[in-house]
């Protein structure tokens, strides 16, 4: 990757861009997952992602266990960033950050997204199932074993005892983040919000996507992709193009 900075890393850093697009990963993910993003996307964007402590090259760091205190290191590094149009976009864990760091800009600095696009999640006022297995609070082998369900991570690292027992503390991390989340009503947000989901997901059901709706005063549009929970990467182009027309459509 081109510019790393401690939170901030940008694959192709691109001065002359209008917009930039700060990205957030799923559970466990870290920045390189969205590290040819920007080859597929047009130049006038810029992608950032943003690396969590505990994750890709912060590993040794402590990772945060509860949302709050993540959004807000997450807003202040974003900070120096607002000098062009903003969007997010959020995988799973990833869309619950970006979705409450909209809300932190809005409420604290009267700032706003241009665009929110939120993926692969249920809409945050929708209660977690009261009998949901607590992921975080499981022992490691059944962690590993439904790991291995949710085809998230490569088959090879689940068989690697001494890489599991290194990545098992941040991939609890990310659970408690996800599992301990209590949603509070708000204002609604003043930016579209696009939400992407996956055909074969067993974890985020239609419903659940379409609740996105009822967090923006704009526009809502909602695609529907091949794949299961991490279609992120096996309908990456699909997605691309609908982020980018979404853009288009706004005139950004």
């Amino acid at each position: 990757m081109a510019v790393s900075s401690k939170w901030v890393v940008f694959p192709r850093p691109n001065p002359r861009a209008r917009l930039r697009l700060f990205c957030f990963p799923y559970a466990g993910g870290a920045a390189h997952v969205f590290r040819n993003w920007p080859s597929r996307l047009p130049e006038s964007l810029e992608v950032g992602a943003l690396e969590l402590p505990g994750h890709g090259g912060r590993l040794a760091e402590a990772p945060f266990t509860e949302l709050p205190p993540l959004v807000r290191a997450a807003a202040a590094a974003l900070a120096p960033y607002q000098d062009r149009p903003v969007a997010l976009f959020g995988h799973s864990m990833g869309a619950l950050i970006a979705f409450e760091l909209a809300r932190m800009l809005k409420r604290e600095h009267n700032l706003a997204p241009v665009h929110l696009f939120v993926s692969a999640r249920r809409a945050p006022q929708m209660a977690t199932d009261a009998d949901a297995v607590q992921l975080h609070r499981l022992p490691a082998q059944e962690l590993i074993e439904r790991l291995r369900r949710l085809n998230g991570t490569p088959r090879a690292a689940l068989a690697d005892a001494e890489l599991m027992e290194l990545l098992l503390p941040t991939l609890r991390a990310d659970f408690a983040v996800c599992e301990t989340y209590r949603y509070t009503s708000e204002t609604l947000l003043p930016c579209p919000i696009t939400v992407f989901g996956g055909l074969q997901d067993p974890e985020v059901s239609l419903s659940e996507l379409e609740g996105w709706r009822e967090q923006t005063k704009a526009a809502f549009a909602r695609y529907l992709l091949p794949g299961d929970h991490f279609f992120l990467h096996t309908s990456q182009i699909l997605l691309l193009q609908a982020l980018q027309q979404q853009l288009h459509e706004a005139g950004l």
